[in-house]
């Protein structure tokens, strides 16, 4: 591993709440989305969604938990781990995002876990094409 790579620990309020959502009754859409105090180094909530459209989440760090309609009718709930590499941004916050990436899934427990390059291709589409692989 890289001297430079910096892997972040996740927020202890963090890990409740995402142990809290992979546990939820309500069969709508919803997520929550993370970011990276760089000061703390620490992934730390950012922000908490229900009932939203697929634009709203192009950010960096997303769990999402997704009402799937399998072709045979049955509804599952998958919670997917959607990562992007922020853009724009200076190079050693996107190796402390990279680098945090694993950390996160591992202490989460997350095991749909999916990378996109471009947040602008995040469509429902391109997830139930991610998530076809797992039904």
């Amino acid at each position: 591993m890289s001297e430079s790579l910096v892997v972040c620990d996740v927020a202890e309020d963090l890990v409740e709440k995402l142990r809290k959502f992979r546990f939820r009754k309500e069969t709508n859409n919803a997520a929550i989305i993370m970011k990276i105090d760089k000061d703390k180094r620490l992934v730390v909530l950012d922000e908490e969604l229900d009932n939203f459209s697929f634009f709203n989440l192009r950010k960096t760090f997303i769990v999402y938990s997704y009402k799937y309609q399998h072709d045979d009718g049955r509804v599952s709930y998958p919670l997917c781990f959607i990562f992007s590499s922020p853009v724009g941004c200076k190079p050693e916050q996107q190796m402390m995002y990279a680098g945090s990436k694993n950390k996160l899934v591992q202490t989460a427990e997350l095991t749909k876990v999916f990378e996109i390059r471009n947040t602008e291709d995040l469509t429902e589409e391109w997830l139930r094409e991610k998530l076809g692989f797992f039904h």
